[in-house]
Parts: C-alpha cells; structure tokens; sequence
C-alpha cells in the first residue's frame, strides 16, 4: 500500500515569503486602488454640477463625508506602495508586508463606507423614498458577505492546524 504525503506548507524562507505575500498583496490592491479612484474622482466632479447647490443640508453633509471617506480610502490604498519605496532595500520586507497588509484591510473598510455613503447619497437624490435605508442596508450586508464573510468563512474551514 501506497502512502501519500500530503504537504502541508511551503519550503521557502521568511524573506522568499515575504516576497510572495508582497507580489499578492501589489495584485489585489491594484483592484482595490482601480475602484477607489474612479470612485473618488467621480465624487470630486459632483460639487461642480448645478444641482449640488439645490441639494438639501443633509445630502450635502453626506457628500462631504462620503468626498472624505473617499479621499482616505484612497490613501489607505496607496499607502502600501510608498511604504514598499521608502523601506526598499532595508531588509525589512516581512514587517513591511504585515504593516501594507494592515493598511489595505484598513483601505477596504474605508472603501466599504464610502461606497455605501455614495449609494445612500445617490439614492435618496434619486428616489426621496423610506425605503432607501433598507436597501443601503441590504447592499451593505451584501458587500460584507462578499468582502468579509466568504473570506473568513473560508478561511476558517479550509486552513489546517
């Protein structure tokens, strides 16, 4: 009788690793970074339109708020890359690529509430109806189940101890 040996891991070193986790970390905040911008730049043009004066004090209130949460999204999201050209060459890359993933989970979050700040704001512009809390709440419970609930589901029935 044959057995298999099933591998459990990687053989590669803390630096090899490192290397690793920082070129799939560069991929997924590319696509986070992609979103966020075109998001943003669209939010930056909105306070030029003729309508924006005529929006109620409410809905100006959370375009401020959702042009803020944009603009830190977008900072959280880039700040990865500029932590990787200022650390370049110090033999920190392990630290580094625990600190960059930190600042995309942080970027995301921000990216979640901004995304439902603009959908709220859109929204009631667009309809005036009761019912556009429940369907922010809805997309948002959908954006966590994506985002977070899958992932960590996931993560916890497929890692091995």
């Amino acid at each position: 009788m044959v057995e298999t040996v099933r591998r459990t891991g990687r053989d590669e070193t803390e630096e090899e690793r490192a290397d690793r986790m920082w070129g799939e970390l560069i991929q997924e905040i590319r696509v986070a970074q992609t979103g966020v911008q075109i998001l943003f730049g669209f939010l930056l043009t909105v306070v030029f339109t003729p309508k924006y004066a005529h929006l109620a004090h409410t809905d100006q209130v959370i375009y401020i708020v959702t042009v803020v949460l944009g603009s830190c999204a977008t900072g959280a999201l880039i700040g990865p890359v500029s932590l990787h050209r200022l650390v370049s060459g110090r033999r920190i890359k392990p630290q580094a690529v625990r600190i960059a993933s930190r600042l995309t989970f942080v970027g995301l979050v921000l990216l979640l509430t901004t995304m439902t700040a603009a959908l709220l704001l859109i929204l009631r512009v667009a309809t005036h109806d009761d019912w556009v809390p429940w369907l922010v709440t809805g997309v948002v419970a959908w954006y966590l189940v994506c985002w977070f609930g899958v992932p960590m589901w996931t993560r916890r029935r497929h890692t091995t101890r």
